[in-house]
């Protein structure tokens, strides 16, 4: 089977990287960066570690997007209840009910 890949671009104009960074890594003090090169193209970069900072990772309040948010968490809402509905449960392995 062939492996799909979203573009870097899309991924982060979408809101995952920041959905992603806010609620599963900012709080363990990480964050998933994304470079952008001269020629516009965008790339993964690194994991920022910051896991010795008490507080974590923290966005400046005007860097969140309500706007992606709301899409993210939209698009998740639907994507769980689809795979729910195709094979059973949301997340795989461990007890998850």
């Amino acid at each position: 089977m062939e492996i799909k890949r979203i573009d870097i671009k899309e991924f982060r104009e979408f809101g995952f990287l920041q959905e992603i960074n806010r609620l599963f890594l900012h709080p363990m003090g990480l964050a998933l960066e994304i470079i952008q090169e001269d020629d516009g193209t965008e790339r993964l970069g690194g994991i920022w570690d910051y896991r010795h900072d008490e507080e974590g990772m923290l966005f400046a309040d005007e860097d969140i997007s309500e706007e992606k948010r709301r899409r993210v968490m939209q698009f998740m809402y639907d994507q769980h209840l689809r795979r729910e509905n195709k094979i059973g449960f949301v997340v795989q392995g461990g007890d998850t009910k």
